[in-house]
């Protein structure tokens, strides 16, 4: 049986981290959709044009030491919004989703637009300010110069320009599972998530 398992959700809900969690439990391959829009965003940051980037983007790109900066952060949303950056990675994307033997893919637009066909389909979610404070920390840990009124302030500009965007806008497919990790530990939130691709397996 081939699974594909979407994994949606807002910035800091715990979706990567979940995902890399399911795909070993699972043996799945995983794609974190978002180093997609990173890799762009980072060389638009470097002069060059979005489209264009988005259309050469290299397995090389997407280990780039510098895609979890906060200015790779901003670009990667930015770029997010323009429908033909999207339309030149969801080829790349639907391919892995298909692949033998399975994938996890997390991202924003996974159940709605890129695998709405996926077997299984999750919605990871938190509050603004669990999540404000879970990047803060991370940010803090990577010694960026930041507090946390201007990372919750940053967080819910990226939230609101996520769900707004003309194309793909992030919400959670009509048929996803809804987790909320406000107040649940990593290891609550990930038996949760394989309980979900369990079930549907049976």
């Amino acid at each position: 049986m081939r699974l594909t398992v979407a994994i949606d959700g807002p910035a800091a809900a715990g979706k990567g981290t979940i995902s890399r969690a399911v795909a070993e439990a699972f043996g799945l391959a995983h794609l974190d959709t978002g180093l997609l829009y990173r890799a762009t965003g980072a060389r638009l940051l470097e002069g060059l044009e979005a489209i264009e980037a988005a259309r050469s983007l290299t397995p090389e790109d997407l280990a780039r030491p510098d895609l979890r900066s906060p200015d790779v952060a901003r670009a990667a949303s930015q770029v997010a919004a323009i429908p033909e950056v999207r339309a030149a990675l969801v080829d790349f994307q639907r391919a892995f989703a298909r692949r033998q033997g399975g994938a996890v893919l997390d991202g924003r637009d996974i159940g709605t637009v890129i695998c709405p066909e996926a077997e299984v389909k999750l919605f990871v979610t938190a509050s603004d300010e669990v999540r404000a404070q879970r990047r803060y920390e991370e940010m803090l840990g990577q010694g960026h110069d930041v507090t946390f009124e201007g990372v919750l302030a940053e967080l819910r500009e990226r939230d609101a320009r996520d769900a707004a965007r003309a194309s793909a806008p992030m919400k959670a497919a009509e048929d996803a599972v809804l987790i909320d990790t406000s107040t649940m530990t990593i290891e609550a939130a990930v038996a949760a998530a394989c309980a979900q691709i369990e079930a549907r397996r049976a």
